[in-house]
């Protein structure tokens, strides 16, 4: 199992609130799916159960990256959609903020596939019907361990 549909934004809401429940220090998440597929929304999800009061979190398009506060640290969000090519991802400061402390979320990452942490997790965000269909694709080992604890909690609530 590597993906799963998401009929409402409560269930949007729940799988989030599975997948931040076991991410930890140094986790990258690369976010991919078009305008209002929900990217932001699982972000929300995902940061309130890392400690992030849900208002707090907001799509950084105009800011490229907005920092939460959370229980694991830092918690970095960022929005490349405006950005048109790897000198501006230098100019922000990319390479220092992605991946170290903390938990790093970017949307619109595969625009710079090639500037992106070696080891991540790719989520893909597809919408369907009148829900979204969610994918986990783990680049690194830790990654497809993360996946196989996501899918294993996810069968045993169904």
């Amino acid at each position: 199992m590597n993906n799963i549909y998401c009929e409402n934004e409560e269930k949007t809401k729940e799988f989030g609130q599975i997948l931040g429940s076991f991410l930890g220090e140094g986790d990258v998440l690369c976010l991919s799916g078009g305008l209002g597929a929900g990217k932001t929304y699982l972000v929300k999800a995902i940061a309130t159960v890392l400690g992030v009061n849900p208002s707090d979190v907001t799509s950084p398009t105009f800011s490229i990256m907005n920092i939460y506060k959370g229980k694991v640290g830092a918690i970095k969000h960022f929005d490349l959609y405006r950005l048109n090519n790897s000198e501006e991802l230098e100019d922000i400061g990319f390479s220092e903020y992605a991946g170290n402390d903390g938990i790093t979320f970017i949307e619109w990452g595969e625009l710079f596939a090639d500037e992106m942490p070696t080891q991540h997790l790719n989520v893909k965000i597809i919408p369907e019907g009148v829900g979204r269909r969610i994918f986990l694709e783990p680049c690194g080992r830790h990654y497809e361990e993360l996946c196989e604890k996501v899918w294993t909690f996810v069968n045993v609530r169904n």
